[in-house]
């Protein structure tokens, strides 16, 4: 077991302890045999408890995708009242995308830093849908989120049955209770909260802000290494899942808030979603810290793909075609030689949205804030800025190693088109002057080689070749 300390609270303790590992069978109990022997269902559970199994993908899916967890709590999670819309209703959350809630645009956006809120506003009011693509109903999709938040959740917990989700905090730790146990996540680690399970969130350092990808109808598994080999990337062993932690005071009143196709329904019941006493399985909530990834990267000449840095992927039936894949740019050594250092100009049957921790960007010289965000969707173009580009190009081939440090920026990218929420259209946020950050790039189109100029090309091709159109014969 790991343990991470955390400041002591009344309730969080000053240590948290993990179990490690992607992928893995776990168990973990807090009362020595609870966890019940040689079976999973028996007619009496230890210590009165009720078995409750959860599944993360239908019982007949093959074995090594096949993911499930059983959970032995106090009272099982059908003991409430019937669900009802929440009232008020949050306007702000899409998990289908068409024409009445979303548009489609190729343009390129980008959005500065969320404001805090000035009312006070938990995790569930602060998030807001900003793109997706796709139907939770349909089970293929995701949405891409942004949350801003400064108020803890208060005697209710969430509980997300269109998704999963992928919280990357920007801003403020995250001290997230599980029916599996608790989580510290602080910038620059992220947790994976799977469908169905209920958490609430709690906010130590008071204002909070971040990123959260949702993906319907896929789960989040670590890419395969291919040529790169056995090691490297995020390494197994680096992943940390919760041990089981309980409570069983009666709690009247308490709110289970459900998000169901994309609107919230609350049901009540009087005790706590969080009464597992023990647990097995290998559906579960996990944690990672970014820092801990082992980024590959060009030793010779030319810029690696982005794809080199992906720390998990939710895969699509067609191979190597993420419904959404995950990819840093962590601190890294450039060597590269006579090359373009840089990420390249692109257009990309894919569609990139990028949000930044801390730091800087490589790619954005101006504009690109921590808190921010942009969106590149299919075949936009996108790239460098002009600063970014003319500096670069300044430094020479003889520009040496550099190491780019103090950094944390990310990627979201998806092999669907994103329809874009009004609301994110429309937000105070959106920087309008994008676009002019391109606008400088001016042509450095030259017809002289290093040898002075060419005397066999007219209107653009070789007068070798004219008689063949410029082409070989």
């Amino acid at each position: 077991m790991e343990q991470k300390s955390t400041n002591e609270c009344a309730d969080f303790p000053a240590n948290l302890e993990y179990q490690s590992g992607f992928g893995n069978h776990f168990s973990s109990e807090t009362i020595a045999g609870a966890l019940p022997q040689d079976q999973n269902s028996p007619l009496l559970c230890p210590y009165g408890l009720y078995a409750e199994q959860i599944s993360g993908t239908s019982f007949t899916a093959p074995r090594k995708t096949n993911q499930r967890s059983w959970l032995y709590r106090i009272k099982p999670s059908v003991t409430h009242e019937p669900f009802k819309p929440r009232v008020p209703s949050h306007e702000k959350l899409a998990s289908e995308f068409n024409q009445s809630n979303s548009s489609a645009t190729p343009t390129q956006l980008r959005w500065k830093p969320v404001e805090f809120p000035n009312s006070p506003t938990d995790f569930i009011d602060g998030l807001h849908t900003v793109c997706g693509a796709g139907s939770s109903y349909l089970r293929h999709g995701y949405a891409i989120h942004m949350y801003s938040a400064n108020k803890s959740m208060d005697n209710c917990a969430f509980c997300n049955a269109d998704g999963d989700f992928l919280i990357v905090p920007q801003k403020g730790r995250l001290w997230i209770t599980t029916e599996c146990g608790r989580l510290e996540v602080s910038p620059g680690e992220i947790v994976v909260l799977p469908q169905g399970f209920r958490f609430t969130v709690n906010l130590p350092d008071g204002p909070s802000r971040g990123y959260v990808a949702e993906v319907f109808g896929s789960h989040f598994q670590l890419p395969d290494l291919g040529p790169i080999g056995a090691n490297g990337l995020a390494a197994p062993r680096d992943f940390l899942v919760p041990s089981a932690w309980f409570e069983e005071s009666s709690h009247p009143g308490y709110t289970i808030v459900q998000k169901f196709g994309g609107e919230l329904f609350t049901a009540k019941q009087d005790f706590s979603p969080f009464n597992v006493v023990a647990w097995h399985g290998n559906y579960v909530p996990f944690k990672y810290d970014l820092s801990k990834f082992c980024p590959y990267n060009t030793v010779l000449f030319d810029h690696s793909d982005p794809s080199i840095n992906t720390v998990l992927t939710a895969p699509t039936d067609k191979p190597g075609v993420a419904l959404l894949d995950f990819v840093i740019f962590p601190p890294r050594w450039l060597v590269a030689e006579h090359t373009f250092r840089p990420p390249y100009y692109h257009r990309n049957c894919m569609s990139e949205f990028m949000g930044l921790i801390y730091g800087g960007y490589e790619a954005k010289a101006d504009g690109f804030l921590p808190g921010g965000a942009s969106l590149h969707s299919c075949m936009t173009p996108h790239g460098p800025d002009t600063k970014t580009y003319e500096a670069t190009v300044l430094r020479g081939n003889e520009a040496g190693p550099q190491r780019i440090a103090d950094t944390m920026a990310f990627m979201f990218e998806s092999c669907l088109i994103p329809r874009v929420c009004q609301w994110a259209l429309e937000s105070p946020s959106v920087d309008p002057d994008y676009y002019q950050c391109w606008i400088g790039l001016r042509s450095h189109f030259t017809r002289e080689t290093a040898n002075g100029p060419r005397s066999d090309l007219q209107n653009g091709q070789d007068n070798n070749k004219a008689g063949t159109g410029g082409h070989d014969a």
